[in-house]
């Protein structure tokens, strides 16, 4: 007798690209003047994918990475969210997007410093409507998942810098987010502790099947990740499996 459960793979695969950008382009102006920094980028990402987006300074990875994560709005070209045209989103819809959607670790980790680490979590929630009985109650699961449960009461600056990375991580997950966007999220620590972290999003991928992106200028970063997304000035120069790419 067939299960009634459909394989993982295929519900995700008849659920479409997880992002589908098509000819995108952005350009910043100035008066009259304008500076071109995308040039029509095309790039389809699938649900459960581990890609890394790199580039040096100026290559254009943080302009993709702000549309990417619908902070900021491309010139011209189209921009396809887990099912959604952003472009077609009004601002409150584009507020929701990013709360429940993606879960954002950036560099600086961003925690309230005043704030206990199971409330720093659970602020997603409490954006989204949730109870705070409720909201700190899925937190201190995110927190148990990533190794830090023993530690809801402390505050952040009671724990390294490699726990409160852990920390922005179970934030990122607590609103279960089709996909997870991460910014240079080893950028402030040291090189043990950055394995740590990239492991951890390692098993997330593996493990529970994130989708993650990282946006990374650094090749040990980038090597944790199955696919490269490679740009320079502006162009993707590189898209394919990471084993293939010359870091």
């Amino acid at each position: 007798m067939m299960s009634a459960v459909m394989p993982k793979a295929r519900a995700d695969a008849l659920r479409g690209p997880l992002i589908a950008l098509t000819d995108i382009r952005k350009s910043y102006f100035n008066g009259d003047l304008e500076t071109p920094v995308l040039h029509g980028v095309n790039v389809t990402i699938h649900h459960g994918e581990f890609v890394a987006i790199m580039g040096q300074s100026g290559s254009g990875k943080s302009t993709l990475m702000n549309i990417l994560g619908c902070l900021d709005t491309p010139t011209k070209g189209s921009y396809v969210l887990n099912g959604r045209e952003v472009e077609k989103l009004s601002d409150n819809e584009l507020a929701s997007v990013r709360n429940e959607t993606i879960g954002f670790v950036f560099q600086g980790f961003n925690l309230l410093k005043r704030m206990p680490l199971v409330d720093n979590v659970a602020l997603p929630l409490l954006y989204a409507g949730v109870s705070m009985a409720e909201a700190r109650k899925r937190a201190a699961v995110k927190l148990q998942q990533t190794g830090l449960g023993e530690f809801l009461k402390r505050l952040p600056n009671q724990i390294s810098g490699g726990q409160q990375q852990r920390v922005a991580i179970s934030r990122a997950l607590v609103c279960e987010p089709a996909l997870i966007l991460a910014d240079e999220p080893t950028g402030n620590l040291d090189t043990a502790t950055s394995s740590e972290i990239m492991n951890l999003f390692t098993r997330l991928n593996e493990e529970q099947g994130m989708s993650i992106l990282i946006v990374t200028h650094e090749p040990d970063v980038a090597k944790y990740a199955k696919r490269l997304v490679r740009l320079k000035d502006g162009y993707v120069t590189y898209d394919g499996p990471m084993a293939d790419a010359h870091l």
